[in-house]
């Protein structure tokens, strides 16, 4: 029902462990046949010996990623019983509640989160965050401090207690209120500015700094001159390793959603820094580093085992004993990491690098988007853009004029658009649509610890494809190559689509490539440039893709019918393919559960019999007129019954504008059909 929006980008929630079932509290599965593991481990954190404290938090991340644990642990109000721990005399008492909490965070969904900040852990995460500061800045600590401390625990706490902020204020605009009020902004930044010295914890603030920069205009007035100039820093970090990637286009990320408060004198060199990364990132071929990660891993585990096996030959008896000691509590042989490394994600090196790499692409891709997609544009245009070496760096005062003359956010003008064109994003975004090497695929899928990143890689290719939906319909034809690169282009999406025989089954990469064909064949229809895509080709993804229950793949492919219909109808000899196609929209105009995609089978119709001979014989021979007529009333029933309490506003109001047009479609084929049959 006319252009489609591009969806705007949210940052997921972190996920500690990869497979978290990130639904579980949505779902809410009832029972309570596993409430016991839950109640032990609950007495246990008032249990006065810190170490059992600390083994029950580490219980309880463990517990948390179980469904079924879930309406336990919020019956027996875990957050409330959890927070004061991340106050704990003891820090590793801390860092095992703040794991925690972390993983309850990520699993939980929105309705966990939001039931955690209403049962008030905001107040001893933000006190855990002020403590952590100032520990970081403190170069004197207690002696029980130093007896429990190892190696950077203040900043292993905080980047627990980051990451339980972050997926907070993902899902709680309560939380990112109570962020602003609390003055939260000073102290992550603090932690951002260590990010040469601790770069995961870096990148911790990185994702919690993208979230709540967005659309939170109290925040953004907050932005001094040196705390621009933290980010800055960070962005322009030389280091090039996977880490500092992602940190770089987590931290480009912040900056654009700050672009309100940029001085005009500095937006020029913004764009181009935030481009010049997400060019970078995009132009890593991530198949081959995964491979090569995955090489290195093996070889490194190779090594090892063959180290361990030499010690356990020479000191088999010392092992044993050490086993023994182990059954013994107050021996205290039992360290903090057996249970810390239950909190978090694999640590091994090479897996952790390609992870933040196929990362860092996502987040490039969906900052794309998201700049495609800035809401308000104004008439105020961006200074002219280039990508010289200038962008290597910020003028000595590019952050520094804030309060002076700020302009609205961004339009995606020519000089935007040429930016684009300079660091060759519509050629990055391309290549990136393409299939995830079949090698690494291959890699990755017989590796347990490995086999998440294949679902990564396959993302990376849908988003690159919804990135290349924002850029087709925003740029000039000029700036995507000319006609010949668009139809270049259509063939490349037919041969991905049309190359999986089991397409279909795919609903994530249907729906963007199906997106991303919609816009294209818009785009080449608007300016007369010939299409590529058969009708065989044509009606073999329409049929599939009317049968998948995604809405947004059946709007998809009843708009391509309707837009290469419409081309058809001004052609000659085309009138058994117009038959075929308007046989297709009727049938899903008068049979799709959706009133949404009803509609816009609706106004494929009316575009594809608006005009030409052929079109108004088609019309004729499938009897257009008199099923249009027996739809009318029915269509106009159910938007009354089912409207109002399953659409939204906007969707009823293009749904009215929709129930209006058929009623002046009607009256057209009225005279089409009593001029033709007369």
């Amino acid at each position: 029902m006319g252009k489609s929006r591009t969806k705007r980008f949210k940052r997921p929630q972190f996920s500690p462990t990869g497979d978290c079932q990130a639904e579980a509290a949505a779902n809410g599965t009832e029972g309570e046949e596993d409430d016991e593991p839950a109640a032990e481990l609950l007495e246990k954190l008032q249990h006065p010996s810190a170490e059992v404290r600390e083994c029950a938090c580490a219980g309880l991340a463990r517990l948390v990623q179980q469904r079924p644990a879930l309406p336990g642990l919020a019956r027996r109000d875990a957050v409330r019983r959890l927070g004061p721990l991340l106050l704990d005399p003891s820090l590793a008492v801390r860092e095992t509640a703040a794991g925690a909490l972390r993983n309850l965070s990520a699993c939980g969904g929105f309705e966990v989160c939001d039931d955690m900040v209403t049962k008030d852990i905001m107040t001893p995460l933000v006190a855990l965050l002020k403590e952590c500061s100032a520990g970081l800045d403190s170069n004197e600590m207690s002696p029980q401090e130093k007896k429990d401390q190892n190696r950077n625990s203040i900043e292993n706490i905080a980047n627990e207690a980051m990451n339980v902020l972050w997926n907070i204020c993902e899902c709680s605009s309560r939380a990112v209120s109570i962020f602003n009020k609390e003055g939260c902004l000073e102290i992550v930044l603090k932690y951002l500015s260590r990010f040469s010295t601790n770069v995961d914890l870096a990148i911790s603030v990185a994702y919690c700094l993208q979230t709540v920069t967005e659309d939170n205009p109290e925040l953004l007035n907050s932005f001094t001159a040196p705390a621009l100039h933290v980010l800055e820093s960070a962005m322009l970090s030389p280091v090039s390793s996977m880490d500092y990637i992602l940190l770089k286009t987590l931290v480009a990320g912040t900056v654009w959603n700050l672009k309100d408060i940029i001085p005009s004198k500095s937006q020029a060199e913004i764009i181009n820094a935030i481009l010049k990364i997400l060019s970078e990132v995009l132009e890593v071929d991530a198949g081959e580093i995964v491979i090569q990660m995955k090489e290195a891993e093996t070889q490194r585990l190779k090594a090892a085992t063959e180290t361990e096996e030499i010690q356990e030959n020479a000191n088999g008896d010392n092992l044993i004993e050490d086993d023994e000691m182990e059954e013994i509590p107050h021996k205290r042989k039992v360290r903090r990491k057996t249970f810390i490394s239950d909190l978090l994600p694999p640590t091994d090196k090479e897996l952790r690098e390609a992870i933040a790499l196929l990362t860092a692409q996502q987040t490039a891709l969906e900052i794309i988007v998201n700049m495609c997609c800035s809401e308000d544009p104004s008439d105020d245009e961006w200074e002219e853009l280039s990508s010289s070496d200038e962008s290597d760096a910020f003028m000595e005062n590019s952050f520094s004029e804030c309060g002076g003359q700020l302009l609205s956010p961004l339009c995606l003008s020519h000089e935007v658009h040429t930016a684009f064109t300079n660091y060759l994003i519509p050629k990055k975004i391309f290549e990136k649509t393409a299939f995830p090497n079949s090698i690494a695929v291959d890699l990755c899928s017989r590796s347990p610890t490995w086999k998440s990143l294949v679902r990564k890689m396959n993302t990376i290719q849908c988003r690159a494809l919804v990135c290349l939906q924002s850029l087709v319909s925003l740029l000039d034809v000029d700036h995507l190559g000319g006609a010949a690169a668009l139809q270049t282009l259509a063939q490349h999406l037919s041969q991905l689509l049309f190359s999986q025989p089991d397409f279909a089954k795919h609903v994530d990469f249907l729906e963007a490539i199906s997106s991303a064909l919609r816009a294209l064949l818009q785009t080449m229809a608007s300016k007369n440039i010939s299409q590529c895509m058969t009708p065989d080709q044509l009606m073999t993804l329409c049929t599939a893709g009317i049968h998948s229950s995604n809405t947004g793949v059946r709007v998809n492919v009843v708009s391509i019918l309707g837009i290469t219909g419409s081309v058809l109808a001004k052609e000659d000899g085309t009138l058994e393919t117009l038959k075929t196609i308007g046989c297709f929209l009727l049938e899903v105009a008068t049979k799709d559960p959706s009133l949404v995609v009803a509609g816009e089978a609706l106004d494929a119709l009316f575009d594809v019999f608006a005009d030409g001979k052929e079109a108004e014989r088609a019309s004729i021979q499938i009897k257009l007129l008199s099923a249009l007529k027996e739809f009318q009333p029915v269509f106009k029933t159910k938007i009354r019954k089912e409207g109002r309490g399953k659409y939204s506003p906007d969707q009823l109001c293009v749904l009215d504008n929709v129930k209006m047009n058929l009623r002046r479609f009607v009256a057209y084929q009225e005279t089409v059909e009593k001029r033709l049959t007369t």
